[in-house]
């Protein structure tokens, strides 16, 4: 259940503000009894309601009376300081990330050959979405068959902005599809890829009969296997991710010359 704590106010604020609304104008030893709030603490609570905005005083008045600013004006206030307070610690964190991202580049990388796995269609494209994201050069994407890259849902919407920060990285794209995976697309995939990658300098699709299997290359240092699902052809089932050169390097050379035979697609 929602709460004005949630919003940022104690629970002697919270509990304040409430019996002000409910009493009207009142005194704070008459707001005391009726809040539950301790007289010794009253009139702190009242400042700090007085400070944010939520409660106005009347200081002609003996004794002084207070009243509550109303309910959604008080809440739009909250809402505009959260939002603040909330933008302070981005700009702080954005920091952060700043600095350890200098410190932690400095960092020798490990060289030996490293392999994971990730199993389930948002688990795979995690994984995908992650090594795409560190590509400094190339990525190379090969398919197949239609797989859940290249649906229409929110994974393959991730997987396409993927690709689409690399390009804006200054990474080079290229995509070699078999003829029957064209003939399969459907319409819209056809349109995502005329309205964003058709026409980038950066950005080539091929087709080639003489494609088998669904992986990417990244940076000529790890392949990305997909995994189709055994029951269900349109799904991809896993993701296994080799970091390892020399294995990169071998099927990147299987990849080159199917690709300078591949004639150019426009979608």
């Amino acid at each position: 259940m929602a709460s004005l704590r949630d919003l940022g106010l104690s629970e002697y604020e919270a509990r304040a503000y409430r019996s002000l609304l409910e009493a009207g104008p009142t005194t704070a030893k008459e707001l005391s009894r009726a809040s539950d709030v301790p007289m010794g603490r009253i009139y702190d609570v009242l400042n700090t309601l007085e400070t944010q905005g939520l409660a106005r005083s009347q200081t002609a008045s003996r004794p002084k009376k207070y009243v509550a600013v109303e309910s959604e004006t008080a809440l739009d206030r909250l809402l505009a300081d959260k939002k603040r307070s909330l933008e302070k610690q981005v700009e702080e964190y954005e920091s952060i990330v700043d600095e350890l991202a200098d410190e932690l580049e400095g960092t020798e990388p490990v060289d030996e050959p490293f392999w994971t796995a990730a199993v389930g269609p948002e688990d795979a494209v995690d994984l995908q979405v992650e090594r795409l994201s560190v590509a400094d050069e190339r990525i190379v994407v090969v398919a197949s068959s239609l797989v859940q890259q290249f649906d229409v849902d929110d994974l393959a919407a991730r997987f396409t902005a993927a690709l689409e920060d690399a390009l804006d990285r200054g990474v080079t794209v290229s995509v070699l599809l078999t003829p029957q995976l064209v003939d399969a697309l459907p319409e819209h995939v056809g349109e995502r890829h005329r309205e964003r990658f058709q026409d980038h300098d950066r950005f080539e699709t091929r087709t080639s009969s003489e494609v088998t299997g669904t992986f990417e290359i990244i940076d000529d240092t790890e392949v990305c296997i997909e995994v189709p699902h055994p029951l269900t052809h349109d799904e991809t089932f896993a993701v296994i991710d080799l970091k390892d050169p020399e294995f990169a390097a071998d099927v990147r050379a299987e990849f080159q010359p199917r690709w300078e035979r591949a004639e150019e697609l426009r979608l």
